[in-house]
């Protein structure tokens, strides 16, 4: 995508963007209701409507400023609130709440495995090109989301995954991180150490979904 400009860069991203944020929240909330809290489907939480998850920093500022001077693009929507004491089983299913969300990514992903699929079936420069475009977009989007989540950094969501494993005085102990997570997140990818971290699965997991997609 190199050869594309900044404005067709928006184009093509903007759309897989918003829908892997927006259905990355909506997941957490689906599932948060499943396991007995209604919270976020009281806030009318639980709609593919961006308006509704949308975040200024995390939807616009930061993806575009990422977009614009590193080609790389990440985002985050407004989380979806989740009451542990309203879950049936909170430890427990406030793990599969976090699971869902990367789940959903990754689902996601095949979505666009199809979209890429199709423009390749239709072949028609005026129309295929974009499409694949946007479907690459989609694949990558998902995959950067779906396995940053899954680091065991809190509040990311493999944090809640590792809770539910640790017994309960390693648990206070461990959820104590959560106040410096923003600042260990921007320390990793300041020094570049997140994309050492990340780099290796992205390639693999890319592989596997560019290989569905036939490209």
């Amino acid at each position: 995508m190199d050869e594309l400009t900044l404005v067709q860069k928006i184009v093509v991203w903007v759309v897989p963007v918003i829908f892997a944020i927006t259905v990355h929240e909506v997941a957490h909330g689906w599932v948060a209701k499943l396991c007995g809290d209604k919270t976020a489907w009281m806030l009318g939480r639980l709609t593919l409507n961006p308006i509704k998850h949308i975040d200024l920093m995390g939807t616009i500022v930061v993806p575009g400023l990422m977009l614009a001077t590193t080609g790389v693009v990440f985002g985050w929507a407004k989380p979806v609130p989740v009451i542990p004491r309203n879950l049936h089983n909170p430890k427990r299913d406030m793990a599969l709440v976090a699971i869902a969300g990367p789940l959903a990514n990754f689902l996601m992903a095949l979505g666009w495995v199809l979209f890429i699929r199709l423009a390749i079936f239709i072949n028609m420069a005026e129309y295929s090109l974009p499409m694949l475009y946007v479907g690459i977009a989609g694949i990558m989007i998902n995959i950067v989301v779906g396995l940053l989540n899954l680091l065991p950094i809190p509040p990311l969501d493999g944090s809640r995954i590792v809770s539910w494993l640790l017994p309960a005085k390693w648990e206070r102990y461990y959820q104590y991180i959560e106040r410096y997570g923003f600042f260990i997140l921007i320390g990793l990818m300041m020094s570049n150490v997140l994309g050492d971290i990340l780099g290796p699965p992205i390639g693999l997991v890319k592989a596997f979904y560019f290989s569905l997609a036939g490209l």
